[in-house]
C-alpha cells in the first residue's frame, strides 16, 4: 500500500511539473511576428518634421521602427526594479515598449519624465521620485505625455486619425499603435500586457473600452 502511494504521489508531482515546465515554456515565448495588414482602403501614413536624433528618419517612423526593433528581441514579460532604470535582461514591461521605441528616436523617458515631475510635481503626487522606476509607470506617462505630446481622439472609428508610431494608453496599460490595420481601418496595437500573448502586435484597439489618452509625439 505504502508502494502504491510513493508511486501514485510520484506520477502527480510530475505530472504538475510538467504542467508547469509546459505553461512557463509556452507563455513566455511571445511571437514577434507581425500581422498582416488587411485593409483594403487608403489612409495614407502620416509623418514628422521632426528628427530628433538626426538620423535621416523622421520622429514617427523611428518611434514605430524602434517598437518593432524591441519586440524583435523577444523580452519576456516581468515586474522587477533595475538600478539601471532600463531593464538589462531579457524581460519587460509594457512600458519599456514605449520607452525603448522613444528612446530609439532620440528621447530618453527615464530622464523626461525627473524633468517634468521637477517641473509639475503636484502632478505626479510621487512623494520621492525615483528615476530608475517613475518612468516605467503607466500613471506616471499618462500625466507626461498630457504635458508634452499632441492629443488625440479616443475614439476608433475615426480611423485615419490613428498612426502608425502614435502611443496610446489605457487605464492600466500602454502601447504603440501599429501601421498595420485590421479590414476595418483600425490599426493594431504593439505592447507587451502579460505572458499569455501570442504575439506583441494584436487586433485590440476595438475591444477595449479602457482607452483614456492617445498622443504623438511630434509632427
Amino acid at each position: 500500500m505504502k508502494y502504491k502511494i510513493k508511486l501514485l504521489t510520484g506520477i502527480i508531482l510530475s505530472a504538475i511539473l510538467c504542467i508547469c515546465g509546459y505553461t512557463f515554456f509556452r507563455y513566455q515565448n511571445t511571437s514577434p511576428e507581425r500581422l498582416p495588414d488587411k485593409f483594403d482602403g487608403t489612409i495614407e501614413q502620416v509623418h514628422s518634421t521632426v528628427d530628433k536624433d538626426f538620423d535621416g528618419i523622421d520622429d514617427q517612423a523611428d518611434i514605430m521602427q524602434g517598437a518593432l526593433s524591441y519586440i524583435a528581441s523577444k523580452p519576456k514579460y516581468k515586474s522587477k526594479y533595475y538600478q539601471t532604470g532600463y531593464p538589462n535582461d531579457d524581460y519587460g514591461v509594457c512600458t519599456d515598449v514605449v520607452a525603448n521605441a522613444l528612446k530609439a528616436a532620440g528621447y530618453d523617458l527615464m530622464v523626461l519624465i525627473q524633468e517634468d515631475i521637477k517641473t509639475h510635481p503636484n502632478d505626479y503626487h510621487i512623494i520621492e521620485p525615483d528615476k530608475n522606476i517613475d518612468f516605467r509607470r503607466v500613471r506616471n506617462l499618462k500625466v507626461y505625455f498630457s504635458h508634452t505630446a499632441k492629443s488625440l481622439t479616443t475614439e476608433t472609428s475615426e480611423t485615419e486619425k490613428w498612426q502608425g508610431g502614435d502611443i496610446v494608453i489605457f487605464q492600466n496599460h500602454i502601447g504603440i499603435v501599429s501601421d498595420r490595420r485590421n479590414k476595418n481601418g483600425v490599426p493594431y496595437v504593439i505592447h507587451h500586457n502579460d505572458p499569455w500573448q501570442n504575439t506583441y502586435e494584436q487586433d485590440i484597439l476595438e475591444t477595449r473600452e479602457d482607452i483614456v489618452g492617445h498622443y504623438r509625439i511630434s509632427e
